[in-house]
């Protein structure tokens, strides 16, 4: 979470929304452990990784969605699901993220 900071904070003087993905659960082997974070400004710039590259795309749409709606949600993404297959998940393993807006 440090290393995302910085960008967090140049974002809030910007007055972009944010929202914030964290890796609240892997099962069997994932790209990166319970605690990584990754933010995405409402431009779609990002900073920090939940994944190191294989699902970040559709993390960043989903981050997108929630800017939009306010909502949050748990997303999940595993070597069965087609959609982390197809951006590279490739690992083994489900990778459980929990996306939520910033509330400044």
């Amino acid at each position: 979470m440090k290393e995302i900071v910085a960008d967090i904070d140049r974002w809030k003087k910007a007055g972009r929304k944010v929202a914030v993905a964290r890796v609240v659960d892997i099962e069997g082997s994932g790209p990166r452990d319970p605690g990584a974070s990754m933010a995405v400004s409402d431009e779609g710039e990002v900073a920090g990784s939940v994944s190191g590259g294989c699902v970040e795309g559709a993390v960043v749409a989903e981050a997108l969605d929630i800017l939009e709606t306010g909502d949050r949600r748990m997303v999940t993404f595993g070597y069965s699901d087609d959609e982390a297959f197809a951006v590279g998940l490739t690992c083994g393993g489900t990778v459980h993220l929990f996306i939520e807006p910033l509330d400044w």
